[in-house]
C-alpha cells in the first residue's frame, strides 16, 4: 500500500513482479489445496455425472453440446433452465477424456483456473486500475482468499463463473489495448487496432458462452472507454457550440459504441433464438419474491437482497450452498427493519458514485471507476431487473463482482493510509494481514463442506436450520443411503417449514410402508403441484397394483406430458399396455420413449424384455446391447442378453455375458443362471463353484441350497448332498425336492427302506400338484419293487396312474408285476394301455411278445378238452 511521502519505502517492501505472481498462485494453492479430494456434490452430479453431453456415449457429440443446456437438456425443452454454456461443458468433456470421471482432475482444474484469474486480476490492476503495484498486489491477495469464492472454486459447476471471469478480464484488457492513447486534450482516442477490437468481441462472446453474466463485460468496456480512455476530450466537449462538430469530435467513440452495441444485440438475439424464444420456468421455491403478487414486496425484497449480497462480500461469516425456501423471508412492509440495510447500501453507492465523478474530474487514478463497474455490471443479471432468476442468493454469482469489491476496499484502505500517521499505518498493515489470514482460514474451513454430499448437506442444516430446501436435500441423501427414519424426519421438517413442498410429500410417499398413507402423500403433492410428474407416476403405480388401471393409465400419460424426459413413466405405461395385451400401443410408447430419452439404458433394457415376451427376441439383443453401451455397468441388461443367447442354445456367448455381468457385481441373480448353464452342460465342478459363491452370499436361500444339492448329487457327492437337504428340511419341512433327492441318494446306496420312508414323508406334506404326487408314488413303487414287495409296489403304481393316467411307465411296471405273478391277462391289459401312451416303445413290444409266447406255450401244454 502506498501513500504520499511514503512511495519509495512501500515499493521497496514489495517483492519483485515474478514473486508477486508466484505468491498469488501459492496462496490460491494453500487455500484450495484441501478441496482437491472432494467428491462430485450437489449440482456436480447433474451437470457432469448424469449429463449425457459430458459422459462418453450417445448424446456426447459436439453437436449435442452446442444444442443443449448446461444440464444436458435440449435448449428448446420447456424443462430446460436455458443456461447455454457450451464452452464450459466442453471443458468438462476434456476433463473426462483426460482423467475420466474422477473428481480430482476436475477440482485441480478449478484451482488452477482460480489461480489464473487471481494473477490476471493482479495484471489488470497494475495496468488499468492503480498507479502503483502495491494496491494491485493486495487486491489480488484479497480476491484469491475471499471465502465467498468457495462455491465457485470447490463446487465443480462453479467453473462456469471462474472461466467467465477469466475471459471477462481478457476481454477488458484486449479492448483497452485496441483504443489509442489520447495525444492531446483536443483529440479523441481512435481505434488503433481493429484486430484487437475483433479479438475482444470474440473473447467477450466466449465469456457469455461460459456463463451468461460474461456478456456484461461489453458494458464495462464501453463505460471505461467513455469515462476513462476518452475522459480528457469529453471534459472539453461542453465548449463545442455546434452539434455537428460535437458528433465529428466524438465519432471514434461513437463508432466503437455503435459497433459493440450492435454486436451485443446480435449475439443476444442468437441466444434468444437458441432458447426457443422462451425464458426458463422456475417455481416459487426457487425465487419466492418473484411470485409475490404485490409490487411493493417484490421491490423491497429485491432491494434488500442487494444489501444482503453486499454483506456477504463485506463479512462472509455465514455461507451456505443454498439460500432458497425460507432462508430470507420476504420484505413486505416499509416498516421492516431490514429496509435500513437497503437505505445504507444506497447511501454508500451514491457516495461512491459522487466520489468517482469527482476523481474523474481531478484526473486521478480510475480505481473507483473500475471498482464500481466490476462490482455492479456482472451482478446486474442476478438482480431480477430484466428477467426472473432461479435463485434467491447464490454465492457463486458473486465471483466476478468480488473483483470490484476488492478494488474498492483496497482503494479505501489506501485513502485511509494516507490520512494516518506511522502508528496508524502499522495498525492498518497488521489489520490487513489479519484480514487476509481470516479470509484464508475461513476459505479452508468452508472447503471442508464441499468434500462430500453429506458434509455439504449437513453444513446447510447447521447454517440455515430454517431453510426447507437444505432439509429436503439432506433427506434425499439419507434416502439414497437407506437411512429411512432419518430421511422421514428431515422430509417432515421441510414440510413444516414449507407446507407446499410437493417433492417432499412425494418422497415421503415412497418411504411409507402403508399403501393408504403413501397414496395420501402423493395426492397432497398433486394438490400442491398438479404437474408433479413423479407424484403422478408413483400414484399411478400404486393404483395399478390395486387393479385401478383406468385411472393409472391417465396418470401415467400425464406424468409423461409434464415430464417428457422421464423414462420410467414410459416403461410403466408400456408395461400396463402389455399386461392388457395392447401390444401395439405398448410398442408405440416404448418407441416414443426411446426417441425422447435416447440416453436411457433402462428404457432400452425394458423394451428388450417386452420384445422377448412378445416373441420378437431376435430384435431384443440390439436393445440390450444399446443399454450396455449407454451404461457399461448395466448388469441386468447383460443377464437378459445372456438368457437370450441361452434360449438360442448359444452357450458360449451366454457364458461370456454372464461373466461380464459378474465383473460389474457379484450378485446371486447372475450367479444362479450361470450355475444352471454349467449344470445343464455337464460342467459340474464349475457349477459347484458358482453355486457355492451364491450360497455364501445368501446362506438362507432355499432355492440356491437346493440347486447346490442337486449339483453335488450329480457330481457324486452323496454325503454333502444329504447334509444340505437335511439342513433345508430342518427349516422347511415341505421341501418336496429335498425328499426326492434324499430318496435318490438312499436308493443308489441300496438303502431302499430309508428311500421309501423318505418318500412317505414327502407324501405326508400333501403336495397340491397331482402330477407331483403321482411322481412320488411312482418312485416309491420303484423302490418297493427293488425290495421285492410287489403288492405294495403295485398299489403305489396304481395310485400314480389314478393321479396321472398318461404315465406309461407306471402302466408298464404294473403289467410287469402281473407278468411276474403269472396273471398274464391282467399283464396284457396294462401293457396295452402303456403301448397306447408310448406306441413306439420297443420294451413294451418285447414284453407283449414274451407274453404271447408264454400264453402260446401254456395253450400247447394244456390237455385237450373233453
Amino acid at each position: 500500500m502506498t501513500s504520499p511521502g511514503r512511495n519509495h519505502g512501500a515499493v521497496a517492501l514489495l517483492p519483485p513482479p515474478l514473486l508477486r505472481y508466484a505468491a498469488v498462485v501459492a496462496l490460491c494453492a494453500l487455500c484450495y489445496g484441501n478441496s482437491l479430494h472432494g467428491e462430485f456434490v450437489h449440482d456436480d452430479v447433474w451437470a457432469i455425472v448424469n449429463n449425457p453431453h459430458v459422459r462418453p456415449g450417445p448424446g456426447a457429440g459436439l453437436r449435442d453440446v452446442f444444442t443443449g443446456d448446461f444440464w444436458g437438456k435440449r435448449m428448446a425443452d420447456n424443462k430446460s433452465h436455458k443456461s447455454y454454456r457450451p464452452l464450459c461443458v466442453l471443458t468438462f468433456k476434456l476433463n473426462v477424456l483426460v482423467g475420466g470421471l474422477t473428481p480430482f482432475s476436475f477440482h485441480l482444474v478449478n484451482m488452477c483456473l482460480h489461480s489464473a484469474v487471481s494473477c490476471l486480476l493482479l495484471h489488470t490492476c497494475e495496468v488499468c486500475v492503480f498507479r502503483e503495484a502495491g494496491p494491485a498486489f493486495i487486491t489480488a491477495l484479497m480476491f484469491s482468499t475471499h471465502p465467498v469464492h468457495t462455491e465457485a472454486v470447490s463446487g465443480i459447476v462453479g467453473r462456469a463463473d471462474v472461466l467467465a471471469c477469466l475471459l471477462f478480464l481478457m476481454t477488458f484488457l484486449t479492448y483497452v489495448r485496441c483504443v489509442g492513447v489520447c495525444t492531446a486534450q483536443t483529440s479523441m482516442p481512435v481505434t488503433v487496432s481493429p484486430w484487437c477490437l475483433g479479438v475482444s468481441l470474440l473473447l467477450g462472446t466466449c465469456a457469455m458462452l461460459l456463463k451468461e453474466t460474461g456478456v456484461t463485460v461489453f458494458g464495462v468496456c464501453l463505460l471505461y472507454d467513455a469515462l476513462e480512455l476518452c475522459r480528457k476530450p469529453l471534459l472539453l466537449c461542453g465548449s463545442r457550440s455546434s452539434f455537428r462538430e460535437l458528433l465529428w469530435f466524438c465519432s471514434p467513440l461513437i463508432k466503437r459504441v455503435g459497433l459493440v452495441s450492435g454486436y451485443v444485440a446480435l449475439i443476444m438475439s442468437v441466444r434468444l433464438w437458441l432458447m426457443g424464444g422462451s425464458m426458463p420456468l422456475f417455481s416459487e421455491q426457487d425465487n419466492p419474491a418473484s411470485f409475490s403478487p404485490h409490487l411493493l414486496t417484490r421491490f423491497l425484497t429485491y432491494s434488500y437482497l442487494l444489501s444482503f449480497n453486499a454483506w456477504l462480500l463485506l463479512a462472509p461469516v455465514v455461507l451456505c450452498y443454498d439460500w432458497q425456501v425460507g432462508s430470507i423471508p420476504l420484505v413486505e412492509t416499509l416498516g421492516d427493519v431490514r429496509n435500513v440495510a437497503t437505505l445504507l447500501l444506497v447511501a454508500v453507492l451514491l457516495a461512491l458514485c459522487l466520489h468517482c465523478a469527482a476523481s474523474l474530474k481531478k484526473r486521478s487514478s480510475p480505481c473507483l471507476l473500475v471498482g464500481i463497474l466490476f462490482l455492479s455490471f456482472p451482478f446486474i443479471p442476478a438482480t431480477n431487473l430484466f428477467f426472473r432468476v432461479g435463485f434467491v442468493v447464490a454465492e457463486r454469482v458473486l465471483y466476478m463482482p468480488s473483483m470490484g469489491y476488492c478494488i474498492l476496499v483496497v482503494h479505501g484502505l489506501g485513502r485511509l493510509w494516507s490520512l494516518v500517521g506511522r502508528w496508524g499505518a502499522t495498525v492498518l498493515s497488521v489489520s490487513l494481514l489479519l484480514l487476509l489470514l481470516l479470509f484464508s482460514l475461513k476459505t479452508v474451513q468452508q472447503n471442508h463442506t464441499w468434500l462430500s454430499r453429506e458434509a455439504l448437506f449437513r453444513s446447510g442444516i447447521q447454517t440455515l436450520p430454517h431453510n426447507a430446501k437444505v432439509h429436503y436435500n439432506y433427506a434425499n441423501f439419507l434416502k439414497d443411503g437407506g437411512r429411512r427414519q432419518e430421511a422421514i424426519h428431515h422430509y417432515t421438517t421441510a414440510l413444516r417449514l414449507y407446507p407446499r413442498h410437493a417433492s417432499a410429500m412425494n418422497n415421503l410417499g415412497t418411504l411409507s410402508l402403508h399403501p393408504e398413507e403413501a397414496e395420501g402423500y402423493y395426492r397432497r403433492a398433486l394438490e400442491s403441484n398438479q404437474h408433479h410428474n413423479r407424484a403422478l407416476f408413483n400414484l399411478a403405480n400404486l393404483l395399478k397394483s390395486r387393479g385401478e388401471e383406468v385411472e393409472a393409465e391417465v396418470m401415467l400419460r400425464d406424468s409423461i406430458r409434464y415430464g417428457s424426459h422421464f423414462p420410467d413413466a414410459y416403461s410403466s405405461l408400456a408395461s400396463l399396455y402389455a399386461e392388457q395385451k395392447r401390444f401395439a400401443e405398448a410398442t408405440e410408447v416404448y418407441r416414443r420413449g426411446i426417441e425422447t430419452c435416447p440416453e436411457s439404458s433402462d428404457l432400452h433394457n425394458n423394451y428388450g424384455v417386452f420384445l422377448v415376451d412378445t416373441g420378437e427376441g431376435d430384435r431384443a439383443a440390439a436393445h440390450y446391447k444399446q443399454a450396455v453401451r449407454l451404461k457399461p455397468v448395466h448388469y441386468v441388461a447383460m443377464v437378459n442378453l445372456a438368457r437370450l443367447f441361452r434360449s438360442a442354445n448359444d452357450n458360449k456367448e451366454a457364458e461370456s455375458w454372464y461373466k461380464r455381468a459378474l465383473e460389474v457385481t457379484r450378485k446371486v441373480d447372475i450367479l444362479t443362471p450361470l450355475g444352471a448353464l454349467y449344470y445343464n452342460t455337464g460342467r459340474y465342478q464349475q457349477a459347484l463353484d458358482v453355486y457355492r459363491e451364491a450360497a455364501a452370499l445368501q446362506p438362507d436361500n432355499t432355492d440356491i441350497l437346493l440347486a447346490l444339492a442337486q449339483v453335488l448329487a450329480m457330481a457324486g457327492r452323496p454325503r454333502e448332498t444329504e447334509q444340505i437337504c437335511l439342513k433345508i428340511l430342518s427349516r422347511q419341512s415341505n421341501c418336496i425336492e429335498c425328499y426326492r433327492l434324499l430318496s435318490a441318494i438312499y436308493s443308489k446306496q441300496g438303502n431302499y427302506t430309508q428311500a421309501v420312508e423318505t418318500l412317505d414323508q414327502a407324501l405326508q406334506q400333501n403336495p397340491k400338484d397331482p402330477n407331483l404326487r403321482a411322481e412320488l408314488h411312482f418312485s416309491k413303487g420303484n423302490h418297493l419293487r427293488e425290495m421285492d414287495q410287489l403288492d405294495r409296489a403295485f398299489q403305489s403304481y396304481q395310485l400314480a396312474v389314478e393321479l396321472k393316467p398318461d404315465q406309461s411307465q407306471a402302466w408298464m411296471n404294473m403289467g410287469g408285476i402281473q407278468h411276474v405273478k403269472g396273471d398274464y391277462a391282467a399283464a396284457r391289459v396294462f401293457y396295452q394301455k402303456a403301448l397306447l401312451l408310448s406306441p413306439g416303445s420297443k420294451l413294451l413290444m418285447e414284453n407283449l411278445a414274451k407274453l404271447d409266447r408264454l400264453e402260446k406255450k401254456l395253450t400247447e401244454a394244456a390237455p385237450p378238452w373233453t
